[in-house]
């Protein structure tokens, strides 16, 4: 009797011990874990360098906007703006036109909110737009023309651009399926929220 209660003891023991250790690992893992799955990350973050080697793929762009102004775009710089949850992308730009005497040489920053696309699985840049026309010299009469023009090219560049795709095991788990919710802009990276659907 005594041999056989002794190696249930043992187990039990053992099962206190393992439950133990789960449950303090749990409250290790608590701040960044599904409250479903409590080894399953609450949140991805992308870092800047990761933003910019995607958004640097869409680079050199060039296009004929309006039939009236030839916009090449080279050499992107992303960053962040917390305060408005925005990334923004500084480009250099250079400009040729009938209007202009010369070719411009300038640049644009772009500015874009950031939202989650569900069939595609990815979170993209979206409705950006030019919050600044750097331009010099005789540009300067055109700048309304600039811009607008900047507006077009980066719509057609960088709307609904991917800078992140979800592989299908990062938002499955256990035959429970998760998806992205908010993405915060931070001064050093871009969070996105995982949520259970």
């Amino acid at each position: 009797m005594t041999h056989s209660v002794a190696p249930r003891r043992r187990k039990l023991l053992g099962a206190m011990c393992i439950a133990l250790a789960g449950a303090s690992l749990g409250l290790s893992l608590g701040a960044c874990a599904s409250s479903t799955f409590p080894f399953i990350p609450d949140h991805y973050t992308f870092s800047r360098a990761q933003v910019q080697t995607a958004v640097a793929r869409k680079f050199p762009f060039h296009r004929t906007v309006s039939q009236l102004f030839d916009v090449a775009l080279t050499n992107p710089v992303v960053g962040f703006e917390p305060d408005a949850n925005r990334v923004t992308v500084h480009v250099d730009a250079h400009v040729e036109s009938p209007f202009l005497q010369t070719p411009v040489d300038g640049g644009f920053l772009l500015t874009s909110r950031l939202e989650y696309d569900a069939p595609s699985h990815a979170v993209v840049l979206r409705a950006p737009s030019v919050e600044r026309v750097d331009a010099d010299g005789q540009a300067r009469a055109y700048q309304q023309q600039l811009q607008a023009a900047g507006a077009v090219a980066a719509a057609q560049l960088l709307d609904g651009y991917p800078i992140y795709t979800f592989k299908p095991e990062q938002l499955q788990f256990a035959g429970v399926n998760f998806e992205p919710g908010t993405i915060t802009i931070l001064t050093n990276g871009i969070r996105v929220q995982i949520v259970e659907k």
